[in-house]
């Protein structure tokens, strides 16, 4: 255990291609988006003091131990904190975990995984016994249930491993409940320029794969066979970033949004701001995450052309609009 500050951050993700198909075993591309990220910091307290978490972002404030403040016990900061001490076999110590963010909630950046991982780093950290990015993914899986019910575990895998990947999940799971899939490290041929669009409205996740789940049980044929075609995009467009033929990922995101739109999760103001940055130059632009609300995204050629797309985003009355370059990065631990 540590007798100075630790500090752990972790980025927000965007999902390229394969939203809700990669519930049903078929493959999805996301990345980390570190304009936007979660931090936890670690600090000592005196003997006695007990463990504290603060997250002054939502104004919650809450002793661990006693529980003292509105923090339920199902509360996905406390339900983190919980599963590191259980699975490091330690108790609490006297310390407070402060919790801050710019990550928006519920609008598909992954703000709970990111959260719960920077929460896991930093206290894993603290402790002295950092855990690897397997290790904290399986962890932030726990809270993710909190979250979505049942989540891809998509989000905790790209955030703990902070870097492009291709997800596969598979029905089977690990002993401690994680969905056992492929996970491999996507090599980014040519630099990706997305902008990122932020509707302003809410993507709430478990609701809208319950929807899901029901459009399914209902007609179980014409479901399937969409979320086979999102499956198939999500092969090609790995194909293509790896090539680094940025020209075939325009038409590929237009195809998977129109998928998209017929399996029921899109809304008006996406389909709206997905044409505003295509009209503006986007090659291609799609929803991502849940859907009905939540970010769009949309891939331009050249950082110049961006600047185009964000002031169409704009003017179409999107909420936030940032620009990202795909890029590898680096789990970021300090003292």
């Amino acid at each position: 255990m540590r007798s100075e500050q630790v500090r752990a951050s972790a980025p927000g993700k965007i999902i390229l291609f394969g939203e809700h198909a990669v519930v049903y075993g078929r493959p999805a591309i996301a990345a980390p988006v570190t304009q936007v990220q979660a931090t936890a910091t670690v600090q000592p307290a005196p003997p006695g003091a007990g463990f504290t978490i603060a997250a002054p972002d939502i104004g919650q404030v809450f002793s661990f131990a006693t529980k003292t403040s509105t923090a339920a016990p199902d509360d996905p900061l406390a339900v983190a904190v919980q599963l590191v001490l259980a699975d490091l076999s330690v108790e609490a110590p006297d310390a407070t975990l402060t919790i801050r963010s710019t990550i928006p909630i519920a609008s598909g950046l992954g703000s709970g995984a990111a959260v719960a991982t920077a929460l896991v780093r930093a206290l894993a950290a603290y402790l002295g016994r950092p855990l690897a990015p397997d290790q904290i993914s399986a962890l932030v899986y726990q809270v993710e249930k909190l979250h979505h019910g049942t989540p891809s575990g998509i989000d905790n895998t790209v955030i703990a491993y902070e870097q492009p990947i291709y997800f596969v999940r598979k029905p089977a799971k690990d002993p401690a409940g994680f969905p056992v899939g492929l996970i491999e490290r996507l090599i980014v041929g040519a630099p990706l320029i997305l902008v990122i669009g932020d509707t302003g409205l809410p993507s709430p996740t478990k609701q809208i794969v319950a929807q899901v789940r029901r459009t399914r049980e209902r007609d179980p044929a014409r479901c399937d066979a969409r979320l086979d075609q999102i499956g198939d995009v999500a092969v090609s467009a790995r194909h293509a970033i790896e090539a680094g033929d940025v020209d075939t990922l325009g038409p590929l995101m237009d195809e998977n949004h129109a998928l998209l739109i017929e399996l029921g999760v899109s809304s008006p103001k996406l389909n709206a701001v997905v044409e505003a940055a295509r009209i503006a130059g986007a090659i291609g632009a799609k929803l991502s995450g849940a859907g009905h609300g939540g970010n769009m995204i949309a891939l331009v050629q050249r950082q110049k052309d961006a600047a185009d797309v964000i002031e169409a985003l704009k003017e179409t009355g999107a909420k936030n609009v940032i620009c990202t370059t795909i890029q590898s990065t680096l789990p970021q631990v300090q003292k």
